[in-house]
C-alpha cells in the first residue's frame, strides 16, 4: 500500500476542483455556505416548514442540512470510486498501483470537504442561536462506519465497471432513488407502516437518522442498527477482496 500516493492523489483531487479559479480553495467554503444558508433560510424560515414537536423556525431547516451534509459524503465517495479505476487508468498503466487501496483517495477527499461543510454547518447554527449538545462528539464515529460502508460499496462498483461501463449511469441512477428512500427531506415517523417496515432495510436509514438524532433531537442515536451497517460494510469488504483477487488480473487488462 502507498499511502504517499494516496494522500498526494487526494490532495490534488481536492486541489484541482477550483484550480484556474481566481479564489481557489475559498469556494470550498463559498459553495456550502451559500447552500446551508439557503436551505436554512427558505425551507427553515420562510417556507415556515416545521417539524413536530418542535417551535423553532429553523427546525426543519437543520434537519434537512443535517441528513443531506452527510448523505453527499457518502454518495460522492460510492459513485466517484465506483469509476476510479477507470479514471486514473493512466497511472495505473505507469506504476504498479494497489488498487484496493486506489479508492481511498476519494474517501480522503471527500472526508475533507465534509470537514470543512460540517464547520460551516456548526458556525451557521451558532449564528443563528440553534442550541447544540455534547453529542456532536460522536460525529467521527458516525462518519467512519458511513464512510466504511462507502468504500465497500465503490470498490466492489469500480471493478465492475471496468467491464460493464454503462454500470456507472445504473449507479448514478440507483443513488437518485436511494436519496428519496431516505428520511433526509421528509420524516420517517410520518410514512405508513408498510413503507416504514420497507425502508428499515435501508441501511443509510440508520447513519442518517443518527445525525438526526444529534443536532434536531439532541439525543444519543441507536448505535445497535449502525453496529449492523458496520458489521454489513466490513463482511462486504472481505467479499470485495476475495472477489478482486480472482479478476485482478483481467481488471488491469481490460483497463
Amino acid at each position: 500500500m502507498n499511502f504517499s500516493l494516496i494522500l498526494e492523489l487526494a490532495k490534488r483531487d481536492f486541489i484541482e476542483r477550483y484550480s484556474g479559479s481566481a479564489l481557489g480553495f475559498v469556494w470550498s467554503f463559498i459553495y456550502p455556505l451559500i447552500n446551508i444558508l439557503i436551505y436554512m433560510v427558505i425551507f427553515g424560515s420562510l417556507m415556515g416548514a416545521r417539524l413536530q414537536g418542535m417551535t423553532s423556525i429553523w427546525g426543519y431547516g437543520v434537519y434537512l442540512v443535517a441528513g443531506l451534509i452527510p448523505w453527499t459524503a457518502f454518495a460522492n465517495t460510492v459513485t466517484r470510486a465506483s469509476t476510479v479505476f477507470l479514471d486514473k487508468k493512466n497511472i495505473i498503466a505507469k506504476i504498479h498501483v494497489d488498487l484496493p487501496t486506489l479508492p481511498l483517495f476519494i474517501v480522503i477527499s471527500e472526508s475533507i470537504t465534509f470537514v470543512v461543510t460540517l464547520v460551516i454547518f456548526l458556525a451557521i447554527l451558532l449564528i443563528a442561536g440553534v442550541s447544540l449538545s455534547w453529542y456532536l462528539a460522536l460525529i467521527p464515529v458516525l462518519y467512519l462506519i458511513q464512510q466504511v460502508f462507502a468504500y465497500a460499496l465503490g470498490f466492489f462498483f469500480a471493478m465492475f465497471v471496468v467491464f460493464l461501463r454503462d454500470l456507472k449511469e445504473v449507479v448514478a441512477l440507483a443513488f437518485q432513488i436511494w436519496f428519496w428512500m431516505t428520511p433526509i427531506v421528509y420524516v420517517f415517523d410520518i410514512l405508513p407502516t408498510v413503507v416504514q417496515n420497507v425502508l428499515y432495510w435501508n441501511p443509510m436509514l440508520a447513519v442518517v437518522s443518527a445525525y438526526h438524532d444529534i443536532f434536531v433531537y439532541q439525543r444519543i442515536p441507536s448505535f445497535g442498527f449502525l453496529l449492523m451497517v458496520l458489521i454489513a460494510s466490513i463482511a462486504l469488504i472481505v467479499v470485495d477482496y476475495i472477489i478482486f483477487k480472482k479478476l485482478e488480473k483481467d481488471i488491469r487488462d481490460f483497463i
